[in-house]
């Protein structure tokens, strides 16, 4: 649509009816997952979740949903990481004012909804820059879930507890996709992973810790594929177990275990499958610096009555999924989404300055 004028509203940018059907259904399969977990906790499992600020918002649309992340809560077997409340790339701003605030905010929700106070911080899809340490530890958190790839391990494996600024944890990479992504796949040389084969594979590593990290949508989609994945969890913690391998939370592996310095982390920087894919080309770069001046122009009308309505809206504009959507495949789908998304960053703009002035 063209001519837009006014005061942009969410669903000016956003199909609101069609997130929450989709909501709605999904939101039905977690509901099963997490009772999956809750008996999977029952005979030895310890698990963290990392949820998303915009899914948390959505889970008021649903109390059951949201009650049993709770009573996984209560189970003192989980925990809950800190992040940023629109699962924005802020950390890369040059200014982190922003970034601080969405994770004051998000910490706020989950103690609001959940009643947890989270200590282990998760960027957004595990984004990790060195940056942001000192400052997330003035903030109180006492560890870090970050990607375990190559630029930042540096010939190591992601089996300690690394340190800079704060305790790290780093994502075993290839068996956290085992999982998430080659579980259901007949054409794979592991299929079927059963849990004997998978603690077997575990077990036969040196080291202290091992950090599986996956998506939670991904269990779903191994779900609808009528794949024995609920069977491998609830026997997961017995298969270690036997092994002489327990599950831990991040808070016990960083207590447990001394870690060890790694130099590669005060220079590098790295994301879930790669800067590249998420800022590696014009388009997106170019997005994130119109989100940056964008930003900057918003902080300019606080005191104007509709910069609460603005701010919101430039919050989920932030999301990474927007960024990753401009580096698909298909080039040309990957322009047309950009071309889309700066039309209305643009359109916002035109509504913060006209609030200005």
């Amino acid at each position: 649509m063209e001519g837009f004028s006014g005061v942009p509203e969410m669903d000016r940018y956003f199909d609101q009816h069609q997130i929450f059907t989709r909501f709605l259904k999904t939101g039905r399969e977690f509901l099963r997952l997490n009772d999956l977990f809750l008996e999977s906790i029952e005979r030895g499992g310890s698990y963290t979740f990392d949820l998303s600020g915009p899914f948390i918002e959505q889970c008021r649309w649903d109390p059951e949903l949201l009650e049993s992340f709770r009573e996984l809560s209560e189970s003192n077997r989980v925990e809950f990481t800190g992040s940023c409340s629109y699962h924005s790339l802020s950390a890369l701003y040059p200014d982190l004012s922003w970034f601080k605030e969405e994770v004051m905010s998000y910490r706020e929700m989950l103690r609001e909804l959940l009643g947890v106070n989270p200590e282990t911080f998760v960027d957004t899809e595990l984004l990790y820059t060195e940056r942001v340490g000192s400052l997330l530890v003035d903030m109180g958190f006492r560890r870090l879930i970050a990607e375990g790839s190559r630029n930042i391990l540096d010939g190591c494996d992601p089996v300690r507890v690394f340190e800079n600024h704060l305790p790290i944890l780093l994502r075993h990479i290839n068996l956290s996709e085992d999982l998430e992504l080659r579980f259901s796949e007949t054409s794979w040389e592991g299929y079927p992973l059963i849990p004997e084969k998978f603690a077997d594979w575990i077990a036969s590593m040196e080291g202290d810790v091992l950090t599986l990290y996956l998506n939670y949508t991904s269990l779903c989609f191994h779900q609808r594929s009528k794949s024995t994945i609920a069977d491998f969890i609830r026997a997961f913690p017995e298969a270690l177990k036997s092994r002489g391998i327990e599950m831990i939370t991040p808070s016990e592996a960083v207590s447990r275990f001394s870690p060890v310095k790694l130099p590669t982390l005060g220079t590098e920087q790295t994301i879930r499958y790669g800067m590249n894919n998420a800022v590696g080309n014009h388009a997106q770069q170019l997005y994130l610096r119109e989100l940056v001046r964008v930003g900057e122009e918003l902080a300019e009308i606080k005191s104007k009555p509709n910069y609460q309505k603005l701010k919101q809206v430039f919050g989920y504009l932030q999301q990474s999924e927007i960024l990753f959507s401009m580096n698909a495949g298909n080039a040309r789908e990957g322009s047309e989404k950009a071309v889309n998304y700066y039309s209305i960053l643009s359109d916002l703009r035109r509504a913060i300055l006209e609030e200005g002035a």
